[in-house]
């Protein structure tokens, strides 16, 4: 493949590393999303690579630790050609996977990295998250210990997820912030109120997770409750189950019309639309959206060159404020409410 083939590349952060301006979800090949094809998961991995997307994003929670697992083989492959991202701060019960909890204590963060670092058979973590927020605990207590991982050499870059503006700036006083994960489609825009801002005013990159809307964007499905696996995450949404279903379908239409004017998917378009918040707001963003099949990462990479006019551009625009339900059934675990 030549050089032109491959996505463009921007930098984490300040200081951090040049990454492919899409990364890789790579929850949903062992986790959360119902039944998958190893194999084709694993050659997912290979194909995005060849694409020029290096950026992989797993978690510790993300099946109890099998999903590190899985990908460290990948990771072992390729250590030098890929950014690593991993993550800590929410507690399944192996008994009930519906219940969690969250933790950012000290202790704790040093406990997850040594898990993490064991299981994807890695010496450092390019970019470790804080993947909730306790508010209990002082984020200067969380994030002094991530820094603390930084100075031994067990992690280079640091993260959040799901922050509020205050909290990314307190954190950055702290340690530099390279990535800030959040939610960022065109059915999710509240981090525009404030954390977008923050984000640019800091130099921390965005890495908007599920901007295809898990999938629902795509026109993959409508009802989650009647068309996904029993074990699948969605069907727990409330944007994807009953009356708010049917009523956020039909607001994939205009989405329909600007792709069919470019010749795209539904897909595309919703992650060129990602891709413009960087000019938008002045910042960097790096969407990560989950895939395990080749062909939906040689989509997704393709939509990295689509552009989208302005008249497109103000078509998608009120699709966010019509949308009906919450991204979680419990919203405790997001910003909500906290700046």
């Amino acid at each position: 493949m030549s050089t032109e083939d491959r996505i463009a590349q921007v930098r984490l952060g300040t200081e951090g590393p040049l990454v492919g301006v899409q990364g890789l979800g790579c929850m949903g090949m062992s986790f959360a999303y119902g039944p998958t094809d190893a194999d084709e998961a694993r050659a997912t991995l290979e194909r995005a690579l060849e694409l020029g997307v290096t950026l992989y994003d797993t978690a510790d929670m993300y099946g109890f630790g099998e999903n590190e697992k899985f990908i460290a083989p990948f990771v072992a492959a390729h250590r030098d050609e890929i950014v690593l991202a991993t993550k800590f701060g929410i507690v399944m019960d192996p008994e009930d996977p519906t219940r969690r909890e969250i933790r950012n204590d000290a202790a704790y963060v040093r406990r997850s990295v040594e898990g993490s670092l064991r299981r994807l058979g890695v010496d450092a973590v390019d970019l470790y998250y804080m993947h909730r927020r306790n508010v209990d605990v002082p984020i200067e207590e969380s994030v002094g210990a991530m820094a603390e991982l930084v100075r031994e050499g067990k992690v280079k870059q640091l993260g959040l997820s799901e922050v509020s503006a205050g909290e990314l700036r307190a954190a950055h006083a702290v340690h530099p912030i390279a990535a800030l994960q959040s939610e960022w489609s065109l059915f999710s825009r509240d981090i525009e109120d404030s954390v977008v801002g923050a984000a640019a005013e800091l130099d921390v990159t965005v890495v908007p997770y599920s901007p295809l809307g898990r999938g629902f964007l795509t026109g993959a499905f409508v009802h989650a409750d009647k068309e996904l696996a029993a074990d699948d995450f969605r069907r727990q949404q409330p944007r994807f189950t009953g009356e708010n279903a049917a009523a956020n379908a039909a607001l994939l239409q205009p989405v329909r019309e600007v792709a069919d004017a470019h010749g795209a998917s539904l897909g595309q378009v919703a992650l060129a639309w990602a891709h413009a918040r960087a000019e938008v707001h002045g910042l960097k963003v790096v969407p990560i959206p989950g895939t395990r099949k080749r062909s939906r990462v040689e989509e997704n990479a393709a939509a990295t060159r689509l552009v989208l006019t302005e008249a497109d551009l103000a078509a998608l625009e009120p699709i966010a404020g019509r949308v009906a339900g919450t991204r979680y059934a419990d919203m405790s675990f997001t910003p909500v409410d906290r700046d």
